[in-house]
């Protein structure tokens, strides 16, 4: 891209399009080694837009043999139309007619695994954001809608399943034993939710009545030998449809809902109308192969996708500016299903621990936009962290401040007014605006301002008066599109807690927002003064309970007053936060003495928080305590939130003292550690039950813990789980637990053994990458090379990139950032060479390097360097380009 460089797209140029789709035909002409397209495309001129307009129509498309254009049934002439690598251009159009094209493309070489491509034995499709352009000539934008209706042909043997999206209309058999079906999709939509799939397949079924009485066929369709594993997501899918109805009174359109399972796919899963395509890893579980985080996965992207079928495809975004109207919306309502099936306070921690490591990083990185951003090279790019999970936050706090009925109103009233239509953001906050009669106005900075905002508080309490002033100053951060921020409209949920840790009653003087009922105080200037009037002592306050608002809260809190809100917090979060709090100061406090070489010393105050925990949930009685709660509790902050606490961050000293502090705490309570490791043993059948999932997670975390403990006896308790149990979160958690004991001898033959159980499990074998991968104690750079060169690493399959390249980038801190650069040269080798293979996964493998100017010289620089090595290739994909130079320029 050196001599071409890319253009950005910016949202103040945008305009409606010169035509319109208002019906689409489409027949697919399947075979080994090319499928035909016949594209038949109703179009009118936008006359409402552009009343004298006589432009040429310009259509998208990628990697097209273009075989014929007709007008209206008569074939043009070559000269009467012009091609690009990027378009088909069409001059001297009427106002009205039908467009039919016929294309060919080559699915099977399609690596990029957008548009048509195969994955395995099968035909499938990936078309958002703009894959469509792969399959035929179209207006591939989101703002064009149209009633689709599609024919797919194919030899019947080796494809017996047709499927797309809509009702199955007609099927039939062909001549030279191939068949066909046609299915009628009767809601409009943009093509990025067109679906295809053709394969040898095999489903389940099952069905669901709506409210109104309707019966919807449902069936997930896999390949025939995993067939077993689809009985969590179809259960999923139907609790999934039940939660809409009762919580948004959102009810399923169509008579079927189909869902495949796919092994090669870019994302989690896409919300295809009728036809969700899935990762395979996002579908297939049983308790043999499927850990209780690949079930909580499933859970959570089934009803994500399945909530998409309102707020996304019958309702969808008019440009992909608006990503985060429907992804964010979702996102929410997909984490609200989440927290109503399981425990609401565990959820939000997982949550708020994602934003806070990820999200907050990405904002405080070259990459930085708003949820709504102003201008993008690669759309791809912009399905982030941002888009996604503040955008979802974004949501709650409008949820927040209208509180839950009023924001049901919202709701109902944004998919009345705007069903069937591509819409904005802008939109969707005057629905909510309308509807409760609460002014957004300020509120919208969130929309268009990128960071993370920054809330400093500071606290009098005046003995005479009987009143406690709460002080509040916020900021943000300049990031890439701006420097100068205007303040935001920040919801801060609070509590006094008195000395014994009771709530005090809040009751607010004159002036300030507050919500009494929430107990929430809305932050609207740069500065703001609340005061509390009948506070009978000096209070400890709770801030930012629930994580409100996803900002960084700054509270001058001691180590003691910590200690109380773990101890006496009613809000489960907050006690969660404060511990999260305590473990971070000290480990950051350990890291600077690790760079003087001072001699560690761990703070007894943690060493009997964490007695305190463990004894807790072991003694008579302590069934009721939220043991996924303890587990969190437990659980020190990781190395990746560690490097965003600290600036520059020292990676290895972070690394050092939290080994320090998790060794010292193993060591001291290694008793408590067996005991609570014990007392979590689950006889019987497995069960993927929350109280189930919490009671292994806490065992798995004890056992994590007593490896490190020194006491070799641990060892025999890791390779009696390993070989006993009858789950895989058990065996998988041993298998880390022996990967990671330090003895190279047991490490090696407990993965040769899991290997040779599981090799015939393409996911198991990703879970066995994985862990090696993650492990510093057993693969280092060279290690993780010869990882890669195994039978069952492809370079083309996204989760077996995945689970080596970006776990070894991502989570083995002590091998990637080895001196002198080494991990980073390595990880920009396999940038540029996954570059050459899809696009849209080697722009992710960058995000590591993106961090460059956050590290510590002696990383940063050659991080740097790394950059430069790949800004230097001379066939960048966009995707790549973009990343590279806005983090070697911002």
């Amino acid at each position: 891209m050196k001599d071409a460089q890319p253009k950005a797209i910016f949202l103040k140029d945008y305009q409606t399009p010169n035509f319109w789709i208002t019906e689409t035909k489409l027949t697919f002409d399947l075979h080994e080694t090319y499928a035909d397209v016949i594209s038949e495309l109703v179009m009118e001129r936008n006359v409402s837009d552009y009343p004298n307009g006589n432009d040429p129509l310009v259509l998208d498309g990628q990697c097209l043999e273009l075989k014929s254009v007709a007008l209206d049934g008569v074939v043009l002439a070559e000269d009467a139309y012009s091609t690009t690598a990027e378009d088909l251009t069409i001059p001297n159009l009427p106002n009205a007619f039908v467009l039919t094209v016929v294309t060919r493309i080559k699915p099977q070489e399609n690596t990029a695994l957008e548009g048509l491509y195969k994955s395995s034995k099968m035909f499938c499709t990936q078309c958002e954001a703009e894959g469509f352009r792969r399959i035929t000539y179209y207006l591939d934008r989101p703002d064009v809608m149209s009633i689709f209706e599609t024919t797919v042909m194919a030899d019947k043997a080796r494809y017996p399943v047709l499927l797309s999206n809509g009702n199955l209309v007609a099927e039939k058999s062909l001549a030279d034993g191939r068949h066909l079906t046609t299915w009628h999709d009767p809601h409009k939509k943009p093509c990025y939710l067109f679906a295809l799939v053709a394969g040898d397949l095999s489903c389940i079924e099952d069905s669901f009545t709506t409210m109104s009485g309707e019966e919807v066929a449902l069936k997930i369709f896999v390949e025939p030998q995993n067939i077993d594993k689809c009985d969590y997501a179809m259960d999923s899918l139907k609790r999934s449809m039940k939660w809409d109805e009762e919580v948004y009174g959102r009810e399923y359109d169509l008579n079927i809902f189909n869902i495949v399972a796919v092994d090669d796919f870019n994302m989690g899963a896409m919300e295809n109308k009728s036809l969700n395509i899935f990762n395979s890893s996002c579908v297939l579980a049983n308790p043999e192969t499927a850990t209780d985080t690949a079930y909580q996965r499933i859970e959570a992207v089934v009803a994500h996708e399945y909530f998409h079928n309102w707020s996304g495809n019958r309702v969808t975004c008019r440009d992909w500016f608006q990503l985060s109207l429907k992804e964010g919306f979702t996102v929410f309502r997909d984490a609200e299903f989440s927290a109503d099936m399981g425990s609401r306070t565990v959820k939000r921690i997982e949550d708020a621990t994602l934003l806070r490591t990820v999200q907050f990083a990405e904002d405080a990185g070259p990459m930085a936009h708003p949820i709504r951003p102003e201008s993008f090279i690669e759309i791809s790019n912009f399905y982030t962290v941002t888009i996604y999970e503040k955008g979802a936050e974004i949501v709650r706090m409008i949820h927040n401040l209208l509180g839950t009925e009023k924001f049901r109103a919202g709701s109902d009233l944004y998919f009345q007014r705007h069903d069937g239509q591509a819409v904005t953001t802008d939109e969707f906050v005057k629905a909510m605006e309308d509807a409760s009669g609460i002014d957004l106005t300020l509120f919208r900075n969130w929309y268009r301002q990128a960071g993370t905002p920054e809330v400093h508080v500071f606290d009098a309490y005046d003995e005479d008066a009987q009143t406690y002033t709460l002080t509040l100053k916020q900021s943000c951060p300049a990031t890439p599109e701006s420097s100068d921020k205007e303040p935001f409209h920040i919801p801060i949920a609070i509590g006094l807690l008195d000395a014994s840790g009771r709530e005090l009653p809040l009751q607010l003087s004159e002036g300030g927002e507050f919500n009494e009922n929430d107990k929430v105080i809305g932050l609207r200037e740069r500065e703001e003064a609340f005061v509390f009037e009948n506070v009978p002592q000096r209070p400890t306050p709770s801030l930012l309970r629930g994580f409100s608002a996803p900002v960084k809260l700054h509270f001058p809190y001691s180590r003691d007053q910590l200690l109380f809100l773990m101890g006496h917090d009613t809000d489960g979060f907050n006690r969660w936060d404060a511990g999260q709090t305590l473990a971070t100061n000290i480990i950051l406090e350990l890291a600077e003495n690790v760079k003087s070489q001072i001699p560690l010393t761990l703070d007894e105050r943690l060493v009997t928080v964490f007695s305190d925990l463990l004894t807790a949930s072991v003694e008579q009685g302590a069934e009721a305590l939220d043991k996924a709660m303890v587990a969190n509790m437990l659980t020190l902050p990781s190395v990746a939130y560690l490097m965003e606490q600290q600036s520059p961050a020292f990676v290895h000293a972070l690394y050092s003292a939290r080994e320090f502090v998790k060794t010292e705490l193993a060591r001291q309570l290694e008793g408590l550690f067996a005991q609570v490791y014990q007392a979590n043993k689950l006889d019987g059948d497995y069960q993927p039950h929350p109280d189930h999932m919490a009671r292994r997670a806490l065992k798995s975390l004890c056992l994590d813990y007593l490896m490190d403990s020194g006491n070799p006896a641990h060892i025999e308790r890791a390779e009696s789980q390993f070989i006993n149990s009858n789950n895989m979160t058990d065996q998988s958690a041993a298998l880390r637990a022996l990967v990671n004991s330090g003895d190279t001898e047991v490490a090696t033959s407990a993965l040769d053994r899991f290997y040779q159980q599981w090799k015939h499990d393409p996911l198991v074998v990703n879970q066995w990458l994985s862990i090696q991968a993650a492990s510093d104690k057993l693969c280092g750079l060279e290690q993780v090379k010869t990882l890669m060169q195994h039978d069952v690493f492809d370079w083309k399959n996204p989760n077996k990139v995945r689970a080596v390249v970006s776990v070894f980038a991502g989570q083995n801190f002590r091998h990637f950032h080895g001196e002198q650069g080494a991990g980073y040269q390595w990880l920009a080798d396999i940038v540029i060479k996954v570059d050459g293979l899809n696009p849209q996964i080697a722009s992710r493998l960058v995000g590591p390097l993106t961090k460059w100017k956050r590290l510590a010289p002696e990383n940063g620089q050659w991080m740097k360097f790394a950059l430069e090595k790949i800004q230097k290739h001379n066939k960048l994909s966009k995707d790549v380009y973009e990343v590279v130079s806005k983090t070697l320029v911002n």
